[in-house]
This record gives structure tokens, C-alpha cells and sequence, in this order.
């Protein structure tokens, strides 16, 4: 048995408890609530447009919905539980669709004291990896700690630490960030 299509929802307060019950889930930005809520009501009429934002109007004026707070308990959740750099956790708050001024603020108040050797090799702990054997270990473990969001400058400082060849180091360095 198949899911089918989700049921559209027809009032603003079967719109209304269905959004509450999506953020008793799981916490979740503006636009990914709204993107969510549009696939619930008819996408193509003005009524449904106005239920969508007449419940997220309701639910920022309760609080149930403040992409600042969201922004800075995922910034530090994922700081602290993932161990990811700072880019990696910028580029995720893009993607769910919070607006750059306030990704900043929450990446620099989540980042403040952060030092990003220590985080990097913490996440290198967490993954269990170790100092690497040969050429391709090192190309793997640098190409891991860049997705993690870390800078490369603080990448190299750790693979210098582990003695890694130089030259392996040179080729590394042409590598393009992500």
C-alpha cells in the first residue's frame, strides 16, 4: 500500500494544526515551514497563498516560529553534537532558507569562542580517523574535514602536525575548496 497524495487542507485552522504539530516535530525555518504548508492547500489560488501566510503570521506572533532562535540552536547544535566547521553549518542554514544577516549573527555568536583546530580535530575523533598511512588517506581525510566546513588553512595545520609529506601537501593545496 502506497502513500498517496496529501490531503489539502481547507481552513486555517486545519492549516493552523497541522503546522503545529510539523514544529512539535522538529523546529524549522520560515521558508521550510511555508514550503511545507504550500503542498497542503491549493498552490495555484490566492485563498491558499492567504491561509499560508495567515498561519505563519499567527505562529511568529505566538513564537512558535523566530528564524533567529532557529538559526542559533541549530548553529550550535551542530557545532556541538556534529562538531562541523563554521561553513559547513552556514551553508545548511542557506539551504533551509534563512536570511543572511541573521545566519550571520547566529554563526558568529555559535562560533565566537570556537577554536577551529581543536573542533576539527574533535570531529576527526568523532569520526574515528586516524593519522593517515599514505597519499590517498591524507587526499581523503582533507577532502572530509574541507565538506565539514573547515578551512583549509586549519586542514593543513593539522596534516602538518600528523607529518604528512610536503609534497603530498602541495598537490593538496591545488585541490578547489567546496
Amino acid at each position: 500500500m502506497g502513500f498517496g497524495r496529501p490531503r489539502k487542507l481547507e481552513t486555517e485552522g486545519d492549516l493552523y494544526e497541522y503546522a503545529v504539530g510539523a514544529l512539535g516535530r522538529r523546529m524549522r525555518s520560515i521558508a521550510e515551514l511555508k514550503r511545507l504548508l504550500r503542498r497542503r492547500v491549493d498552490d495555484d489560488s490566492e485563498i491558499g497563498k492567504t491561509l499560508v501566510e495567515l498561519v505563519i503570521r499567527r505562529l511568529k506572533d505566538q513564537g512558535y516560529l523566530n528564524d533567529a532562535k532557529y538559526a542559533a540552536a541549530y548553529s550550535s547544535f551542530r557545532r556541538d553534537n556534529e562538531k562541523f566547521g563554521r561553513r559547513r553549518v552556514l551553508t545548511e542554514l542557506k539551504v533551509k532558507g534563512v536570511h543572511g544577516e541573521v545566519i550571520e549573527k547566529a554563526i558568529v555568536a555559535a562560533f565566537a569562542e570556537v577554536d577551529e583546530e581543536k573542533q576539527a580535530r574533535e570531529y576527526l575523533r568523532r569520526k574515528r580517523l586516524k593519522k593517515p598511512d599514505n597519499k590517498k588517506d591524507a587526499a581523503r581525510i582533507f577532502r572530509q574535514l574541507i565538506r565539514a566546513g573547515f578551512g583549509a588553512k586549519t586542514v593543513f595545520r593539522i596534516l602538518r602536525k600528523w607529518d604528512v609529506d610536503e609534497e603530498m601537501l602541495g598537490e593538496l593545496e591545488n585541490e578547489p575548496e567546496s
